[in-house]
């Protein structure tokens, strides 16, 4: 999973990172595909590591459009509030949840339909990862996040739904600093905390 919601949010010094790891066969979860090709999740595609995206947003990419229309990718297009619910569930232990989105649609191929109150819903499952990698704006050192506007986006549900959460924050303050009511994302879901200062332009 990648955070972000357009380029707001986006941890890209991680996903950097992660190209130069050198990953492959990847199933990337994230709002949209990217949008420069020069870092983050473009980056990861035209570098040949993407095997499937997961996204609700993918067209804004050329790295993408390139690929997929040369059949080298797979997409799943999910509609952006299943999206963040199947994400959301994960964290919460819900297996799958009934929804209208969808019904009558292509999207619903393939998926169970109940009726409720005389209304069809589409049956979608939690959507779970082994890694999930995130951008807060505050964080300390046990991992408790803070988000600043926009960059809450997809980044705290992510941070419950995958086996190993790593932010990328761009401040870290002492333990006791952060308001216990500001505190989005406990550090119970944090596993890693890599500070990226505040105006970094994310290059690894």
């Amino acid at each position: 999973m990648v955070g972000g919601f357009g380029a707001v949010g986006q941890p890209d010094f991680l996903v950097n990172g992660l190209a130069e790891q050198g990953a492959r066969d990847l199933t990337i979860i994230a709002n949209n595909a990217g949008w420069s090709r020069t870092t983050g999740i473009p980056r990861l595609m035209d570098l040949g590591r993407v095997r499937k995206i997961v996204c609700s947003f993918p067209k804004n990419s050329p790295a993408f459009d390139e690929l997929f229309r040369a059949g080298k990718i797979e997409l799943e297009i999910v509609p952006q509030g299943t999206l963040a619910e199947r994400i959301r569930a994960a964290g919460a232990g819900i297996p799958a949840f009934y929804t209208r989105t969808g019904v009558g649609t292509l999207m619903a191929e393939g998926k169970e339909v109940r009726v409720f109150d005389g209304k069809e819903y589409l049956l979608e499952q939690a959507l779970h990862a082994d890694v999930a990698l995130i951008e807060a704006w505050q964080a300390d050192r046990w991992g408790n996040l803070t988000y600043r506007q926009s960059g809450r986006n997809f980044n705290p549900v992510m941070a419950m739904a995958a086996k190993l959460t790593i932010v990328q924050t761009q401040h870290v303050v002492e333990l006791g600093e952060l308001d216990p009511e500001a505190i989005v994302t406990p550090g119970i879901f944090v596993d890693r905390v890599l500070h990226v200062p505040y105006g970094d332009p994310g290059e690894f």
